[in-house]
Parts: structure tokens; sequence; C-alpha cells
């Protein structure tokens, strides 16, 4: 398993692009600390974020995991162009030529999605233990790490979509159009919620038969945390509105991300196993 890593890290860090993305990936993800500086003082009106309590543990587990899953998409790119490059430079061919089996190789794929995952929900776990020993009111340790399923959840989030990425490059073949495809999925997953809600016309029925989609359950996996604010919620509560519904992390929706990992996986292989190289 090691030997396979250090094949994809190896092709990975030779490309320039992937390179500049990698790294901008992670200087973005650093820069959730400094919506802490964000501060506007016009006479008697203050305004600082940090204050508002984003970075109070353990509400800062489920707020920086939200924010974060933002910028999957730069490493998405390098997953599809991974294996673009594959193709396009005639690589895969020279592996299975040098004695890389088909199995091994979708496995050195898998494996650098994993690691990818895990490098990322590590380096946000870092940041946002730094962040809430800083700013939290609340630093008790039972406190701290009060609701870490964000963590856990976070890291399916990004294995999931990542796996995607890889099952959408392998049958696409060119990291343009697997993009696209995955657009073009997300599209067809919103169109199907709108027929169905036309269809019953039960918004929570068309929420629920859809739930189970690949795209919608990782986006199920950390729901917005905005409305767990004291701030929104009396807002919510002077426009009569009290119920913002449950952001907490369904085992349910985890086991559902992960049947779709596997799913992506072993299609991946499937399809690379039948195809003419």
């Amino acid at each position: 398993m090691k030997r396979l890593l250090s094949i994809e890290l190896q092709k990975i860090w030779m490309n320039r692009a992937s390179r500049v993305l990698t790294v901008s990936y992670f200087v973005l993800l650093s820069s959730i600390a400094l919506i802490a500086s964000i501060k506007f003082d016009i006479g008697n009106f203050k305004f600082h974020l940090a204050d508002m309590g984003i970075f109070n543990f353990p509400y800062i587990w489920h707020f920086n995991t939200y924010i974060a899953s933002g910028f999957k998409l730069f490493l998405a790119v390098i997953i599809v162009s991974m294996m673009a490059n594959e193709y396009s430079y005639g690589t895969l061919k020279q592996n299975l030529i040098d004695g890389m089996s088909k199995k091994e190789f979708i496995t050195s794929k898998f494996l650098t999605v994993v690691l990818f995952a895990g490098i990322s929900t590590l380096f946000v776990f870092v940041v946002s233990f730094i962040l809430g020993l800083c700013f939290s009111s609340y630093t008790e340790a039972d406190t701290i790490f009060m609701h870490m399923e964000y963590i856990p959840a976070y890291f399916l989030k990004l294995a999931g979509f990542f796996a995607m990425c890889l099952f959408a490059g392998i049958l696409v073949k060119r990291s343009a159009f697997s993009l696209g495809f995955i657009i073009l999925w997300y599209i067809v997953e919103k169109l199907a919620f709108l027929g169905i809600w036309y269809v019953t016309d039960k918004r929570e029925t068309a929420s629920q038969l859809i739930s189970v989609l690949p795209l919608e359950a990782m986006s199920n996996l950390i729901k917005e945390p905005f409305t767990k604010l004291s701030i929104v919620r009396k807002a919510g509560s002077t426009l009569g509105v009290d119920d913002f519904g449950s952001s907490d992390v369904s085992l349910v929706t985890m086991l559902v991300v992960c049947f779709w990992i596997a799913f992506f996986v072993y299609f991946s292989y499937k399809i690379l196993q039948k195809r003419d190289l």
C-alpha cells in the first residue's frame, strides 16, 4: 500500500498545476482564521464576528467543517486531472505493462482520495482547535470535545465527493468533462427534488426521497450552522420563526455516504476492468 501511495503522490507532485492547487487549498483552509479579524466600528455600532460565538466550543466544529467543505473543489480538480492525465500521458497503460494490476491501480487512487480527505480533516481539526482555544468563551474539556461527530462527518463528506470525482474521471476520461458530469448530476438531483415535490405536493417527502442520492447525502452530512447562532434565533423569533430544523449529524446519512463511496470505488474498478486500454 505504501508503494502504491508513493507512486500516486509522486505523479501529483510532479504536476505543477496540482502542486499549485494543493497549496492554494490549504492556504484557503487556513484563511478561516482570518474570519476572526473581521471587525467594523462605525460610531456606536461595533461588529466583531468572533464575538458572535462562531469560535465557541463546541459550535466551532460545526461552523468550520461547514465552511471548509466549500473549498473541496480545489482537490476535486486534482482528482479528476489525476485520472485524465493517466489517459492523456499513457501512464495508466505503462503502469499495467510494468506489472501493476488494475485492482492495484484503483487501490492506489482510492488511497490517494482517503489521504487527501484525512489530511484535510486533520488540518481543519487543528485549525479549529487552536481558534477555539484562542476565542471560545468555554474551554472546559467536556465542552471542547462535545459534538466531535462533525469531524468524521467532514472526512466522509470529502471522501465521498472525491470518490465520485474518481469515478467520473475514469468514466469520462477528461477532466473538464468529468467536472461537467458532477455538475450535471447535481442539476439532475435538484430537478428530481422539484419533480417529486410537484407530484407529491410535499416538500418534506421530496427531501426524504432524494436524501439517498450521492450529492444530497454528502450535503446533508453537515448542514448549515448559522441558525444555531443566538442572533439568528432571536431574529427568527421576532419574525415568528421558531422551528429551524435539526442540523445534527445523522448516522443514517453517514451510512448512505459510506455506501456511495463503496459504490464509486467498485464501479470505477469494474469500468477499468472491462475497458480496452
